[in-house]
């Protein structure tokens, strides 16, 4: 943030989607400090700092050592001996240019403390906790305590006597349309959609009531859910009758909050907060073996030794004698043990995850966005420690833990040496380098995965860097925009561990890549993580990996939201087909002609963008590369389509084609009457304003909203928006040069002519898609036009070379390049034509450009659940209870790890297969020999020069064929 508290949208773009701009506003005016810079600090100071709060000071006395190399990612080897929190001041620094960050290498003192509105506290004694802590209570400073050791963490926030909580989950208040009020008391309310998403106890406002107008200005009133479509209000017996019309909308409420500080929330079992349900009994075990713990620092002057027994048995008896205050049912020895064993461990995997969860509640202590919290959080992931002591690998013992003096000695202090070494033989295929690939690649360098003799991580992306992809893609600068995500991803851990091998590409994973990614590059590899912003991407590489029996790691943010997938070969379910996203989509007729929601209008102005600035431009140029082989395909897929095709063509060689500036403005004037004006008045005449059904009812009533037409106003600035940017693209796919003067662009507009308008009855509208299609499937078209393009176009113009077009590929970042405001204009003016409430350029941007809401600490703890997922990997681990697939909801603080499911079974001649059998078949229509299901697709290709899509998934399940060629073969099976 600047003094001037603006907001950098173009940096905190996706991040203001999460949180708005009035939360973001609140996080500009605070002062954090975090106090200790070891790898969980520089985690959550990496976090919080790319968040933009106002400052940052950074606190550590200790001094660089090998041991903080396994997680602090970013210390170099020169700075062994020197301060730890002014070794990563430079990086912090450069993370964010918003936010100030300073270091202090002095003790923490209560006057240091009082600058800060937030403290958080890692790698901190007991005794120091309870001391600053109750002195944050008591001075109105949130308290935020995180601690890692090994593979387990804890959390634990303090915000005060009283904390206002200003929305308590972020998501977007529900919405549903009325059908239906009666008088009553209580009134009930009948909504259009099968589902108003409301619950018992919400409070909704309603507006645009017919009839019952009262209930406009009544107020927000608290409902009751009596179904799924309805629910009641208040008292309406005494409102005049309703008549139509009528939304319901969801009021957010605040809610106060009280925190107990830390001395008294200790002893208090009911404020832990559950993340596996199947380790209760070991998260409340684990609240005295992290107090103990802090008792045997103190008592022994050192945390445990790795696999010391001795140091295990006196841990175990003094969490057994703080149990004779806490009263525990069920006391498991077993995980304080290993809490003694692995203490002195330091994993990059788990400062991540504890790192992002810690500095999500920092920014809730700033903002008062999302509900903290309350008020401790255990973590363990003890199940990644080997399957009976050694597994495959080496015994772990006091000595094959030691340290080394090497950069993963804190990662050895777990695992033991022998893992450390078959981590750095693994070959991994990252597929994205965008906000997770960076997080898991951080991770890979710390954990020294491929970094070893014959080890290898091989990352792909094909985007380049952009602005927005600073605020959450913390390996990039600003210095590196426009240069491709892979290679400086990759160069920048290079610099993180130099042991790294790691080669950058820039391919699409998709079949086109099969040449470069096929058969024996999966077969080379030892796993493959899956770091992707699209469900269809994640199918495909699925699916490559379940063809060759290779495990995956698999997951993904959705703003404070996130998800993890581990698949593991023969053990687990894989990540699936693809599901289909129909049911989502909105019906072309309520687009073309009975939009009731902005999400209508915004994906009504994308359409408009993409046929007007884009296909149009590409069917001229693909008509100019060819024109008899493009007339002929236009032909083939159908008059109706190829008239509209046609036509575009037409427009684009012909009359209409602009000769200059004037003749842009006059074509975007010309579109605003077309859009805004005579289409509304030809469907008003189609269907006017008090037409009835057959049945007797309103027509334009529930989810058809009555349209009236608008009238072109140069002194409306939303009109000369569109204007203006519909002329700069219209002119950009001609090559021809505009303007955004919009004073000389109204002295254009003077001499505009505007053709009057008749609506005609030979126009017929349709009420749904299926009548659309029959429409179109009957042949009812102007067949002498179609004929006469055709003769129009059969020569092409003898300059064609000259006259080629430039499509528009729609980019949502560029602020200066007229697309978003394109779409913000014509869809507010769409909108405005159906008495649809407005959006503003935000909004608009989110929906129309498909963003998904990111935010850094969502993407670093799910990154760090996919490598604790990986160590168990690199492992062997066998037994399925052992992995976790994990859903988690930062806002709410809500956290699952959950075992997964095992492959799903199906039965192919009286046998039982999954997924990941290689079954055999018989291809009897050519040869009647055997062969794998990939032998046989093979041979259809090979043989009929068939692509089989869709034929299976991995390697065995067989979907819908698509040629008789295939049906034969499949038939034989």
């Amino acid at each position: 943030m600047s003094e001037s508290n603006d907001i950098d949208e173009g940096f905190y773009s996706r991040q203001l989607y999460v949180l708005g701009h009035e939360a973001m506003r609140r996080m500009g005016t605070a002062n954090v400090l975090i106090a200790g810079m070891r790898g969980l600090g520089v985690e959550i100071a990496k976090n919080v700092i790319l968040s933009g709060v106002k400052s940052v000071t950074v606190q550590d006395e200790g001094l660089a050592e090998w041991m903080d190399f396994s997680s602090q990612f970013f210390l170099l080897a020169s700075h062994l001996g020197q301060n730890r929190a002014l070794s990563s001041l430079s990086q912090l620094s450069a993370l964010n240019p918003h936010v100030h960050v300073s270091a202090h290498t002095g003790p923490l003192k209560e006057t240091l403390l009082q600058q800060f509105q937030v403290v958080v506290l890692t790698d901190s004694s007991l005794d120091d906790q309870q001391r600053f802590g109750t002195f944050c209570h008591s001075n109105g400073i949130k308290l935020i305590v995180a601690d890692t050791k090994g593979l387990c963490g804890q959390l634990f926030c303090d915000f005060g006597e009283e904390f206002e909580v200003l929305d308590t989950d972020g998501e977007t208040p529900a919405s549903a349309m009325i059908d239906d009020i009666t008088k009553a008391d209580p009134g009930v309310v009948t909504c259009i959609e099968q589902r108003h998403g409301f619950v018992d106890g919400s409070t909704v406002s309603l507006s645009e009531v017919c009839g019952m107008t009262k209930l406009n200005s009544y107020g927000p009133v608290d409902i009751k859910v009596l179904g799924p479509d309805s629910f009641s209000i208040c008292d309406t017996s005494s409102f005049s009758e309703y008549k139509k019309g009528g939304v319901a909308t969801e009021v957010k409420k605040s809610k106060i909050l009280q925190f107990k500080p830390l001395d008294e929330a200790l002893v208090d079992p009911e404020l832990l907060v559950m993340t596996d349900y199947g380790k209760m009994t070991k998260h409340q075990t684990l609240h005295l073996a992290f107090q103990a713990l802090h008792g045997f620092v103190k008592r022994v002057g050192r945390l445990p030794k790795p696999r010391s027994q001795s140091d295990a048995e006196l841990l175990v008896a003094m969490v057994t004698e703080l149990n004779k205050v806490s009263h525990l049912d069920q006391l498991d020895e077993d995980v304080v043990q290993s809490l003694s064993f692995t203490a002195c461990g330091d994993l990059a995997p788990v400062n991540a995850f504890i790192g992002g969860l810690a500095a999500q509640e920092v920014m809730k202590a700033c903002t008062g966005k999302f509900t903290p919290l309350q008020q401790w959080l255990y973590f363990d992931a003890l199940e990644c420690l080997p399957e009976g002591n050694g597994g495959e690998g080496e015994e772990l013992t006091e000595s094959t833990c030691s340290p080394r003096g090497s950069r993963y000695d804190g990662q050895t202090a777990v695992f033991g040496s022998g893992f450390q070494e078959r981590l750095g033989e693994q070959k991994y295929f990252l597929v994205g380098a965008g906000a997770i690939g960076c997080e898991l690649l951080k991770n890979f360098a710390l954990i020294g995965l491929g970094a070893g003799e014959g080890g290898h991580i091989t990352v792909t992306d094909m985007d380049s860097i952009e602005r927005s992809n600073l605020n959450r893609q913390f390996l990039f600068r600003s210095q590196d925009i426009g240069r491709q995500k892979s290679e400086v991803a990759a160069q920048a851990v290079r610099v993180m561990n130099p042991n790294m091998n790691i080669t950058a590409h820039q391919n699409r994973l998709d079949p086109d890549s099969e040449q470069v990614y096929g058969h024996t590059f999966f077969m080379g590899l030892d796993g493959v993580a899956a770091a992707l912003d699209n469900v269809e991407a994640r199918v495909y590489l699925d699916g490559r990996c379940v063809q060759h029996q290779r495990p995956m790691l698999e997951g993904g943010t959705l703003g404070s939201k996130g998800h993890t997938l581990v698949v593991v070969p023969h053990l687990t379910e894989s990540y699936g087909p693809a599901k289909t996203g129909s049911q989502n989509a909105i019906p072309l007729c309520t687009l073309k002609n009975f939009p009731h929601r902005i999400e209508h209008t915004l994906q009504w102005a994308r359409d408009q963008f993409e046929g007007l600035y884009k296909q149009a431009a590409e069917h001229v140029n693909l008509y100019f590369r060819d024109a008899a082989g493009f007339l002929e395909r236009t032909l083939g897929r159908g008059e109706a389509e190829a008239l509209e095709v046609l036509e575009c063509v037409w427009g684009g060689v012909g009359r209409q084609r602009p000769q200059g500036w004037e003749d842009c403005v006059g074509w975007a004037r010309r579109q605003w009457e077309t859009l805004y004006n005579n289409n509304i008045a030809q469907l008003l005449h189609c269907f006017p304003s008090d037409q009835l059904t057959s049945s007797g009812l309103p027509f334009w009533s529930g989810a058809k909203r009555c349209p009236h037409p608008l009238t072109f106003d140069p002194s409306n600035t939303t009109h000369m928006d569109y204007v203006v940017a519909a002329a700069n693209l219209y002119g950009q796919i001609y090559g021809i040069v505009g303007t955004r003067d919009s004073s000389a662009i109204r002295s254009i507009l003077e001499t505009v002519h505007i053709p009057a308008f008749t609506p005609k009855s030979t126009i017929k509208i349709h009420l749904t898609d299926k009548e659309m299609e029959e429409e179109r499937e009957s042949g009812h078209l102007d067949t002498g036009r179609l004929e006469e393009l055709q003769k129009k176009l059969s020569s092409p113009p003898v300059n064609s070379a000259a006259l080629q077009m430039h499509p528009i590929d729609f980019e949502k970042d560029d602020d200066n390049n007229f697309h978003i405001d394109y779409i913000v204009a014509a869809s507010n003016l769409r909108a405005e034509n159906y008495d649809i409430p407005t959006a503003d350029r935000h909004k608009s941007k989110l929906i129309a450009g498909r963003i998904i809401p990111a935010i850094a600490t969502t993407t670093a703890a799910v990154a760090g659940l996919m490598c604790v997922e990986l160590y168990k990997l690199v492992q062997g681990h066998r037994k399925i209870s052992s992995y976790r697939s994990s859903y988690i909801n930062l806002a709410v603080q809500y956290c699952v790890l959950s075992e997964p499911l095992g492959p799903q079974r199906f039965t192919v001649a009286g046998k039982e297969y999954s997924l990941w059998d290689d079954f055999l078949v018989y291809g009897r229509c050519d040869r009647g020999q055997e062969m794998t299901l990939g032998e046989l697709l093979l041979h259809i290709k090979q043989t009929y020069n068939l692509e089989i899509t869709g034929l299976f998934y991995g390697n065995a399940v067989l979907y819908d064929v698509g040629s008789n060629h295939t049906e034969r073969l499949v038939k034989s099976l």
